[in-house]
């Protein structure tokens, strides 16, 4: 069990000897399940219930425990408002160094910036580490300009992004735009833009925010489009009275979130004549964004049409372009690799560097290069140039374009790194090994204290300020974070804890050595082989599928309910168990490993029968319900890396390249031979009518 590994492992007497403070130590006799653990652990759930009194009262019991400065930081967390400078800067004295202290500071630099305390907030920013808190960095920023108004240009648009790319209001960035525009750092047409994205996303209070700055007078008008947008328009239109077009602009935007056929009708008949150039190409952006989600329901051709009614692209927000490139994948019986070009050229430096964009960049180049007499693919474009058959000037220019992209990312690391890897000829097979770990690097690990904190948390329950304080510590090591080699370490210190979540996520991060014992470890290997060959499901898709659904976490839960190891929802496992003739199972049951792989298995293979054996709609069953794959693929005959770029869920989307890639590396590992994703992936298109519906009533 885990919390054995934990105690003889974890708490030894490298965390007392290594803590910063005395008072963060606890001897390694006492060990996990100590009367204090417990004491830590009723104070999580004061904490929780922002119960400040029982936190004080409880605090002195916490003293020693190894977790004693997640006690403190909960303690004086639940009364920050409340708190003296001078007793915070008493707690950075007393945990130096560890996640506590600059989740602290992360949590006061918050409060000091509402309260515009600007003198404190400069004074502390320079001691935070994480610097990955946008509403922290918008106050910095701000900061910044009120001392030198004439800012760096750079640092506006820094405002900028982080502005526009906030999911919800919140005061740092609100406040750092706010002034940016009264200075003219910022332009009303910045603050426009903020409200278009968050009427897309249906932020609302995030746009009547962006409004406020520029056009406080129109607030009303923003709760009624976001009320009723087609009323919203119709009213406006036959009103005497002026209505701003931006507001109008939000109104188109609104609409073609739930109707984009009624927004493009809007737009034809009325109002893209009062548009600006840059406002029509955005609301037909949206359009054509929202059509090209509509998979299976709304053909691609509908939503290349809106596209194409755009006059600039660089009008577009990367979101756009991305969506326009996916219609351009399933335009047809081949791709409309021209317009996938063109939509990938048009997007931002940062977007276009994605693995995505870069192989579907690559394979467009290929696509529509000049016909070369000798070479006809980048396969053997790679094969010829490694023999020595072919001169780097006979190839066509964008055809050494698209093979400088697939060898720059190809690798064993992802779907696109997969598949670019094939594209070139190869086969994916289980890199090298990296040397052994030495006695040294063992020890680093064995001896750091944010990692001990981390393991001893997850021992006994706090799995989420284990992982925080792991990731931070792996992330800010001595301040510029770990080297491969100590990571692979600290990776290994959680594989032999059996902490498989935090053992795949850390050694996942380096780069030139990769090691797939840490990175696809098979845990219950014994159990899953064996259920996995008995349903007749590849053993190596079970296991790629459980390790992007729970990490092997096997108390996991998710937000909606799913638990252990494959992530089961209650309703599904009772459907399934009664499918499997099961006798008085009950949910609960799930938590238990080998009935939860039992269920997970026999409703993986229920899915992948109905969808004809397709492990990519499969696997989109499994996360996001069988009724949505079978309506997206409904349409053109695809290729099955296509659909999956196309699946509208952007989760989903994830999920299922990562179960594909997942499962062809388990693959490797398995049977000790080289793999093909494209294989795996096969086409996708339309059910055969004429074959009847194997489990038509699969939940």
């Amino acid at each position: 069990m885990l919390y054995k590994f934990l105690l003889s492992a974890v708490v030894s007497a490298a965390l007392s000897a290594t803590l910063m403070a005395p008072a963060a130590a606890q001897s390694p006799e006492a060990g996990i399940g100590s009367a204090s653990d417990g004491v830590i652990l009723e104070m999580n759930k004061a904490f929780r219930r922002g119960d400040k009194n029982r936190l004080t009262q409880l605090l002195p019991q916490a003293k020693g425990n190894a977790l004693e400065p997640w006690a403190a930081y909960w303690e004086l967390k639940a009364r920050l408002d409340e708190a003296s400078p001078q007793e915070v800067q008493d707690f950075f004295g007393r945990y130096p160094g560890t996640y506590q202290e600059d989740r602290l500071r992360n949590d006061w630099l918050l409060l000091l910036g509402q309260r515009r305390d600007w003198a404190a907030f400069a004074a502390e920013y320079p001691n935070y580490r994480m610097n990955d808190d946008r509403e922290v960095r918008c106050y910095a920023l701000l900061v910044e300009h009120l001392k030198n108004p004439a800012m760096d240009p750079r640092l506006a648009d820094e405002v900028r992004k982080n502005w526009q790319s906030q999911r919800e209001a919140d005061d740092g960035c609100t406040a750092a735009a706010s002034r940016l525009v009264g200075a003219k750092n910022l332009t009303p047409q910045d603050v426009w833009q903020k409200a278009r994205l968050a009427t897309e996303a249906n932020r609302p209070r995030a746009a009547r925010d962006a409004v406020q700055i520029i056009a406080p007078e129109a607030l009303g008008l923003v709760t009624d489009l976001n009320n009723s947008p087609i009323k919203f328009l119709m009213e406006k239109y036959l009103a005497v009275r002026a209505v701003r077009k931006e507001i109008i602009t939000l109104a188109l935007i609104k609409l073609a979130t739930s109707d984009p056929g009624g927004a493009a009708f809007q737009m034809e008949t009325k109002w893209a004549v009062q548009l600006t150039p840059e406002e029509r190409n955005w609301v037909w952006g949206v359009i054509g964004k929202q059509s090209a989600t509509r998979l299976g329901t709304v053909p691609a051709s509908d939503a290349l049409q809106y596209f194409a009614k755009v006059s600039d692209d660089s009008d577009l927000t990367d979101d756009m372009l991305a969506w326009k490139a996916r219609a351009a994948l399933r335009a047809g019986a081949q791709p409309n690799w021209q317009q996938v070009l063109a939509a990938v050229d048009a997007m931002s430096g940062e977007s276009r560097k994605e693995p995505a964009w870069s192989y579907w960049k690559a394979r467009a180049l290929l696509a529509t290069s000049p016909p070369d007499a000798a070479i006809k693919t980048a396969a053997p474009i790679a094969t010829a140039q490694s023999a020595g058959l072919v001169q780097p000037l006979s190839i066509a220019p964008q055809r050494a374009e698209a093979l400088a992209i697939l060898q720059s990312m190809a690798s064993v690391r992802g779907f696109y790194e997969q598949l670019a890897l094939e594209d070139l000829g190869q086969k994916i097979t289980v890199p090298a090994k990296p040397g052994p770990l030495t006695a040294e690097e063992k020890e680093g690990a064995r001896l750091n204290p944010g990692l001990n904190r981390g393991a001893y948390a997850i021992g006994i329950g706090l799995r989420s300020e284990g992982v925080r304080e792991w990731n931070y510590t792996t992330n800010m090591h001595q301040h510029g974070g770990m080297t491969e080699r100590e990571l692979l370490a600290a990776a290994q210190f959680a594989c032999d804890r059996q902490i498989w979540d935090r053992c795949i996520n850390t050694s996942e991060r380096t780069r030139r050595e990769v090691d797939f014992d840490q990175r696809f470890p098979m845990p219950f290997r014994a159990t899953v082989i064996k259920r996995s060959q008995s349903v007749n499901l590849d053993p190596a898709y079970v296991y790629g599928l459980i390790r992007q659904e729970s990490r092997f976490v096997m108390d996991a839960r998710s937000g909606v309910g799913a638990s252990g190891l494959m992530q089961v929802m209650p309703a599904t496992a009772r459907w399934t168990a009664r499918k499997l003739g099961l006798q008085g199972f009950s949910a609960d049951q799930l938590s238990d490993r080998d009935t939860n792989i039992k269920i997970g298995t026999a409703y993986l293979k229920l899915a992948l029968d109905d969808l004809g054996g397709s492990m990519a709609m499969a696997a989109a069953a499994y996360n996001a319900g069988p009724g949505r794959p079978r309506t997206w693929r409904n349409g053109n005959l695809l290729d099955a890396a296509i659909w999956a770029e196309n699946v509208p869920f952007s989760e989903t989307r994830d999920y299922v390249k990562k179960v594909l890639s997942n499962t062809t590396n388990y693959a490797a590992i398995l049977t000790g031979q080289p793999q093909s994703l494209k294989a795996r992936l096969g086409l996708i298109g339309p059910r055969d009518t004429s074959v009847p519906e194997v489990n038509k009533d699969l939940p």
